[in-house]
């Protein structure tokens, strides 16, 4: 049962305002709030995006975008910045941790990244992916491993790779209030199985890229992720399905995009995906501050007097 103190369901007819977008001065949305996101400290409530928004965001026509984050300040800025889905990816085995693949990232990683995500953020949808191994032995199993995200991890929903295998294993997660991203198309978790980063869904294959998506969407997935698709496979798998899509190299029909935010603002260097465009060089601007650093250490100039006790 609700608690007394939560407000009437809002109306999902578009998605929340972002920070700074409410009446002069508040700094905050003028729509009602929701009591679990009181905005960063010092600042008034504001309104959370919910998977109804994004469903409402296809309907309309509208578009929304979607970053990874895994730690708390990139959560904050995305957050304050309007960016309405934040996805704690397993990606993070690759951008944090320093591993080849997605594939060794524990639960227990993600758990903690989940929490220092889920905490920055007041306004965005929150996600986190279910690693390899955590979710294909069983529904049971993938249920035990959402609940810990959702428990322990404080998201709002699970991202789960696969087709549609797994539409039992969705069935079994939205039975039991599990709000789930379904991720078709490319499958880093599938890496070796596929022979390496290679588009899917070319020619023949892109009728069983909609019918995986219409499987998942059937059995309660409330969006569609598809990863290195053709554009015009992505096109026929949202005009298949009523749910929302999200792209990542999938062209421009979907109704969401995502990029692993190091790509997206230039922190990671060498080779860039044909689909990734960077908005900043902060590999640039970090070595720049570290090298400056080093250097007023080495001369004597810092600390200085205005920098002491």
């Amino acid at each position: 049962m609700a608690s007394a103190s939560t407000p009437d369901p809002l109306p999902a007819t578009e998605l929340p305002a972002p920070y700074g977008s409410g009446p002069a001065g508040t700094g905050t949305s003028a729509a009602s709030t929701d009591p679990q996101s009181t905005g960063p400290t010092g600042s008034s409530p504001v309104k959370r995006v919910r998977t109804h928004h994004l469903q409402a965001a296809k309907d309309n026509g509208s578009k929304f975008a979607m970053l990874t984050a895994y730690d708390q300040y990139a959560a904050q800025i995305f957050d304050e910045a309007g960016i309405e889905v934040l996805l704690i990816g397993d990606s993070a085995a690759n951008n944090v941790l320093g591993y080849q693949t997605s594939l060794p990232i524990t639960m227990d990683e993600m758990v903690i990244f989940s929490r220092a995500v889920s905490t920055a953020a007041h306004r965005a949808v929150v996600v986190a992916d279910l690693p390899f191994g955590s979710y294909e032995a069983s529904p049971a199993q993938a249920i035990e491993s959402s609940v810990r995200l959702m428990k322990e991890g404080r998201v709002h929903a699970v991202k789960m790779e696969g087709g549609a295998y797994y539409a039992d294993t969705v069935r079994a997660l939205t039975a039991a209030g599990i709000p789930v991203m379904a991720h078709i198309g490319f499958t880093p978790q599938s890496e070796h199985a596929l022979g390496g980063y290679r588009v899917q869904g070319r020619g023949a294959a892109q009728q069983a890229l909609v019918d995986d998506a219409v499987a998942l969407a059937e059995a309660g997935a409330f969006c569609v992720l598809m990863e290195m698709v053709p554009a015009e496979a992505a096109a026929a798998v949202d005009a298949a399905v009523r749910v929302p899509t999200i792209g990542i190299g999938a062209g421009k029909a979907t109704t969401g995009q995502v990029l692993v935010w190091q790509d997206m603002a230039g922190l990671r260097t060498g080779h860039i995906a044909k689909f990734v465009k960077q908005y900043a060089d902060l590999h640039s601007v970090l070595a720049n501050a570290a090298a400056a650093f080093g250097d007023d250490v080495r001369n004597g100039t810092f600390p200085g007097p205005e920098h002491s006790f």
